[in-house]
């Protein structure tokens, strides 16, 4: 109790004593300490404060528990809001941060009513405060769904797209079907619809946060990257499973920047704005509404997607990319028609993928264009098989358990579909799935309906093959 009351008669520098139970529990005395530096110190000792306790949740899960339930969160989050310096909020946001790793903390977060003031710190803060704070809102929408919806509603997608798009230089299109070529368009100095939501934003942000947004012109080119990264990763968590905030970006012509930062892009920048995609097209793919409002192939946004998915997975080198591109035109399969003849060749070369992982990946996509529910199912079937997709299928089958499970899910659709294919006779396919279902049965029994029926009719046209040589050679 006197170390208690000698905080409260203290200069500020009462955070470097330590109390009583230091000798049994000093972690704990350091947190105490710590956090009454943060609530009630002298300036100067706020963010030494802040440092410190950032450092301690850095270290195990007891710390954090400890920060957390000691009262260390309001603290923090008035320090990011009201601090004096640069340094003193961005030390508040990487201690919640680090704080912050699993969901019940991000909740306490989110329950102390200052979601609101975390967006508000997006739109008017130095840049360096900015990239610890979207980091932060980062964290909090992939731990936590009641944040993604809180940070939904305040709508903190729009600060993120406005400023991510800073600095394309480009001009409106826009958003109705057109018949100009997505390569062309790129061409033309890379007009897109960015203009008028820059130009907005700058117009909200001028009263409040004009001498920020000098600041951000005045600072390096390395910083400035490192900004739009972490506000890429942000948009990344909040369009994970959520339908809002990825209509959201749609309706700010979001598509549209980031396959253009995608294409313009190389290292984290690019995997952000790619993952965002992912996540996008991942909602859109369980949404008709959605998918058939947000990737239309007449509009520009679809278009540029496209356009940039297919050229990742054939120009770029790093699997790491092609993943995230194959998974997202899977999830758009059923929004392309007949007509779209670019898709095919490129995932099924991947089919035959020395990487097993992006094999695997294409046969999953490539799944989703020949299921049934796909409209264009046969079509499709028969295009994989046009395109020499049997043989790279056949050597999936004697790959690991994922592959061989997406492999003999693709071959059964084929089967369904385009069962009276001669590559598949030639490819022993029959034999094939026969030789692999069982594996695969023993550990996903619901397939068996599946295999059992592409397993019939491959018997019976082969059987009906067999006759029809039997009858030409009598």
């Amino acid at each position: 109790m006197k170390w208690l009351l000698s905080i409260f008669e203290s200069d500020g520098g009462a955070h470097l004593s330590l109390p009583p139970i230091a000798s049994n529990d000093p972690i704990l005395a350091w947190v105490w300490s710590s956090i009454s530096a943060v609530q009630m110190g002298q300036v100067k000792d706020r963010d030494g404060a802040a440092n410190q306790l950032a450092s301690l949740a850095l270290d195990n899960d007891r710390n954090k528990k400890m920060i957390v339930e000691e009262g260390g969160i309001f603290p923090l989050l008035k320090l990011l809001k009201e601090g004096a310096s640069a340094e003193a909020r961005i030390a508040a946001a990487t201690a919640l941060f680090n704080s912050a790793n699993g969901k019940q903390r991000v909740r306490l977060i989110v329950e102390a009513l200052e979601t609101s003031m975390i967006v508000g710190v997006l739109g008017d803060s130095p840049i360096k405060v900015q990239i610890s704070v979207a980091n932060l809102v980062a964290r909090m929408a992939d731990l936590d769904d009641y944040a993604q919806e809180e940070f939904m509603r305040l709508n903190v997608t729009r600060p993120l797209m406005s400023l991510l798009s800073n600095h394309l230089d480009l001009e409106e299109v826009s958003d109705k079907p057109v018949k100009t070529s997505i390569p062309s368009i790129v061409e033309m100095n890379q007009r897109l619809a960015y203009k008028n939501i820059n130009a907005n934003y700058n117009t909200d942000s001028s009263s409040h946060g004009g001498s920020h947004n000098k600041g951000r012109e005045m600072e390096t080119p390395e910083v400035q990257l490192k900004l739009k990264v972490s506000y890429a990763e942000a948009l990344w968590k909040l369009s994970k499973g959520s339908l809002c905030n990825s209509r959201k970006i749609t309706e700010m012509k979001g598509l549209l920047c980031l396959a253009t930062i995608i294409e313009r892009e190389k290292g984290e920048l690019q995997f952000n704005c790619l993952m965002t995609i992912l996540e996008i097209t991942a909602v859109a793919e369980s949404n008709a509404d959605f998918r058939d409002a947000a990737f239309k192939p007449n509009l520009p946004g679809g278009k540029a997607v496209l356009d940039q998915l297919l050229r990742v997975i054939q120009e770029e080198s790093d699997p790491k990319l092609h993943i995230p591109a194959i998974r997202s035109i899977g999830c758009l399969a059923r929004t392309f028609s007949t007509r779209e003849t670019r898709i095919m060749g490129p995932l099924v070369s991947h089919l035959g993928n020395k990487n097993v992982d992006i094999a695997t990946e294409a046969a999953m996509a490539l799944g989703k264009f020949a299921c049934p529910e796909n409209f264009n199912c046969s079509e499709h079937s028969k295009a994989i098989i046009e395109f020499n997709g049997v043989p790279h299928l056949m050597k999936l089958l004697r790959s690991g358990d994922q592959a061989q499970l997406q492999g003999v899910v693709l071959l059964c659709y084929l089967a369904l579909n385009a069962g009276t294919s001669k590559a598949l006779v030639q490819a022993r396919a029959l034999n094939a799935l026969e030789g692999t279902a069982r594996s695969v049965l023993a550990h996903h029994p619901e397939m068996k309906g599946l295999v059992a029926k592409a397993i019939h009719l491959l018997i019976r046209y082969q059987a009906g093959a067999t006759l029809s040589r039997q009858s030409l050679a009598s």
